[in-house]
């Protein structure tokens, strides 16, 4: 199902939030919606694999990597998982690299940039808790819908 996240506001207005951060898509799916899952690292990729290894189907799975440009946390081999495992999407708040490799993926990533650097695996971060990225809560359980547009939250599912 095609989201547009401007006919969704205008239908829901009440019941919806923006992330307002200006995220990049990469990947071939650019309209995806699901089941928030959150995850919290800064600069290791760790918690994002392991997490990225489970059944995703109806999730999506929003990371706060605290904006850091200085490593990527996803790359082809973590998309690829993503892939596999039928997750709607990843947003990230932090980069991803191997972006040309990503572009051809049947799979819906954004984030705020890239960078050639990997992450550290130290097997720091925590999943499920709520998340505060620029000014917007964003609490697992939720439901996200995310166009070229931009991403929306709300408490309940919508479609």
């Amino acid at each position: 199902m095609e989201i547009v996240t401007a006919d969704l506001w205008d239908e829901h207005t009440t019941a919806l939030k923006v992330l307002n951060l200006e995220l990049k898509n990469y990947g071939r799916k650019t309209s995806f919606y699901g089941e928030v899952v959150t995850l919290k690292v800064y600069e290791d990729n760790s918690y994002l694999r392991k997490t990225l290894e489970e059944n995703g189907k109806g999730k999506v799975l929003v990371v706060d990597g605290g904006g850091s440009k200085r490593c990527a946390l996803v790359g082809d081999n973590i998309a690829s998982l993503a892939n596999e495992n039928d997750w709607e999407g990843i947003i990230i708040y932090g980069c991803i690299r191997d972006s040309k490799v990503i572009k051809t993926m049947d799979v819906g990533i954004k984030a705020i940039g890239t960078c050639p650097v990997k992450s550290r695996k130290q097997n720091v971060g925590s999943k499920g808790e709520t998340l505060l990225i620029e000014g917007t809560e964003i609490i697992s359980g939720d439901y996200i819908y995310s166009d070229e547009d931009g991403i929306l939250l709300s408490s309940g599912k919508l479609v």
